[in-house]
């Protein structure tokens, strides 16, 4: 059980309307993300998803 609780939660799935575009802005570097524009919140693209991810995990 101890692992259950330091596994982070799956990320949301963009779904297959996002397979066709446009795509939502990341809010970091402003490239393309795998959602659609529709998407609400704060959009990250996977290589600013990946850097968030580690900086979550190292900070403890």
């Amino acid at each position: 059980m101890a692992d259950d609780y330091c596994s982070p939660a799956p990320a949301p799935s963009p779904g297959a309307a996002a397979a066709e575009g446009p795509f939502a802005e990341c809010v970091l570097c402003r490239e393309p993300t795998e959602y659609p524009e529709s998407t609400k919140g704060a959009t990250l693209c996977p290589v600013c998803e990946w850097q968030e991810a580690q900086r979550g995990a190292c900070s403890g």
